[in-house]
This record gives structure tokens, sequence and C-alpha cells, in this order.
């Protein structure tokens, strides 16, 4: 009985994935037809477009676990979506239209997440789509953010108008890579943990299980940064003020309390010079930067 009860709730939940998938299939496709239209030809394009076809057929023969869903789902979305991602940066984020389009784009990226939600999948979206997914979803989302941010505070005439929007940019894309960073636990090393690599042991006992997760701690340091320098310390004043006078709101998962940028960046910088030069020593990873900044950080608190 209890067997039956449960591949009954297995069924339930697939179907409602299914249900809610199809609209979703529906505007990946359309968005996958947009570049083609415009002559653009990419391999993570034709990855996307056979992994669609490939949930197309899955919803519609209704065998598939809900989980196995939203994986290919959330994988076709980083294919696509990083195609898109690549013409922004191919066109040097256009002043006109690009923060729009980020905000596309970040909104898309967040959506196998709350896809998770809107199935009443009784379990936490990491159980569903699996740590390395959702990190690549939060990467992908603050990294974007960053590359716009990065751009557009060489726009000095923009930056002045438009200070608040770039703020905001800002913390939503620390706050992204910070998720990024917390979904899996570092190692914790006793006894029982045998590393033969100190290195390795010392560096998983950080949190750092890939150069992804150590450009990740760069990105936040280096964002917070700017946001010191432009934004002024801003710690605990409302965002969503932010949102009513520029319109900016990037929507999904964004943040209503700002950063304390000089904490946040000390914080993140610290931990990237020690990783870098401690187990990653001579490995290429340069501090140069990342400490001028904390020296920043420093100085103009005092």
């Amino acid at each position: 009985m209890a067997a039956a009860g449960g591949a009954e709730a297995a069924g339930a939940e697939a179907a409602g994935a299914v249900s809610a998938l199809r609209p979703r299939l529906a505007a990946l496709g359309r968005r996958l037809a947009a570049p083609r239209g415009a002559g653009g030809d990419d391999t993570f394009l034709e990855k996307g477009s056979a992994t669609l076809d490939k949930l197309k057929d899955i919803c519609n023969e209704g065998k598939e676990h809900s989980s196995a869903l939203l994986q290919l789902y959330a994988q076709a979305v980083l294919d696509i979506t990083y195609f898109e991602e690549n013409q922004l940066v191919d066109e040097d984020f256009p002043e006109e239209s690009s923060l729009q389009k980020v905000k596309e784009l970040t909104c898309i990226l967040s959506e196998p997440e709350d896809l998770v939600n809107e199935c009443n999948i009784n379990e936490e979206p990491v159980n569903i789509l699996g740590a390395e997914l959702l990190e690549c979803l939060y990467w992908r989302k603050g990294a974007l953010l960053y590359m716009y941010c990065h751009t557009s505070k060489e726009r000095s005439e923009w930056l002045r108008e438009n200070i608040a929007i770039f703020n905001k940019c800002l913390n939503d894309g620390v706050h992204y890579l910070m998720k990024m960073l917390s979904f899996r636990c570092p190692l914790q090393l006793n006894e029982d943990v045998s590393l033969q690599d100190k290195d390795t042991a010392r560096l998983l006992s950080q949190g750092i299980f890939s150069d992804t997760h150590l450009l990740a701690m760069m990105y936040s340091g280096e964002m917070c940064y700017w946001g010191l320098r432009h934004c002024g310390e801003g710690k605990n004043e409302s965002l969503e003020t932010i949102d009513s006078i520029s319109n900016s709101d990037l929507g999904c998962r964004s943040q209503s309390v700002s950063l304390d940028f000089r904490e946040t960046g000390k914080n993140m910088l610290t931990k990237y010079v020690a990783v870098c030069e401690g187990p990653l020593k001579g490995q290429g990873w340069n501090t140069t930067t990342a400490k001028q900044m904390l020296c920043y950080f420093v100085k103009s608190h005092n």
C-alpha cells in the first residue's frame, strides 16, 4: 500500500511538472528561434535545442520522474541563455537595451528553481536540481551582472544618472555569487578524512570546489569595491525605493536591503588572497588587484 501511495505521489508530481513545463518550453523555443533568425549559430544553441526536443518528447510520453524533467529543463536554460549572454558581451552591453536584456536573462535563469517551488514538490531545490546545477544557475546570474556592471561603470554619464540602478545590480550580483558559494558545505577535516594532497584538502575545507568558486569570491569582492567607490557605504539601506524610482527591478530574487559593501568585500577578498597565496601558490592566480582593493577598504574606512 505504501509503495503504491509513493508511486501515485511521484506520478502526480511528474504530471504537475509537465503541466508547469509546457509554457516554459514554448517560451524557450521562441528564444531559440530568435538568434537563429538573426543568423546566429552556436554549439550551445544546438545542445539547448536537442535538450528541448528531448524534454518535449518526455513530456508527451509522461514517463519520467519530475526531478529528471526539471534537471533537463535547467540544462536547456543554461545552454540557450549562454548564447544570448555571449551576444551581450560581444556587443559590449549596448547602453540603450542591455539592462532589459540582463533582467530577462536573470529571470530565465531563476526559472528552474521557481519551477521546483511551483510544482509543490516537498523538497528543497538543491535536492531536486542538485548542487552543481544550482551553482551554475547562480554563477551565471552573478557573473552576468558582474560583466554588466564592469562595462556600465566606465560610462560616466550613464553612471551619474543611474547610480541607483548600478547599486541594485551590484547588490543582486553579489547576492547571487554568495548564494552560489553556499550550496556545498566545506569539507570538515578530521582524522576520518584522508586526502593524499594536503593543498586539495585545504581548498575543500575553504569551500573551494572549482576555479569558478574562487572566481566568484574575486568577482564578489570587486563588485563590493565598485559599490563602495561609486555608491558609498549603503549598508542596511532599503533598496525598495530604487525600484519605484527607476523601474529597474531585476525581478527574480532581487534584494531589498543593501549589502555592507566594505565588510562583505573585505571578507571575500581576504579569503581569496589566503587561498591564492596558500594552497594555490604558484598556480597562476594573481592577488595584486585583490590586495589593492583590500587596502582601499581599510583606508577609506579610516
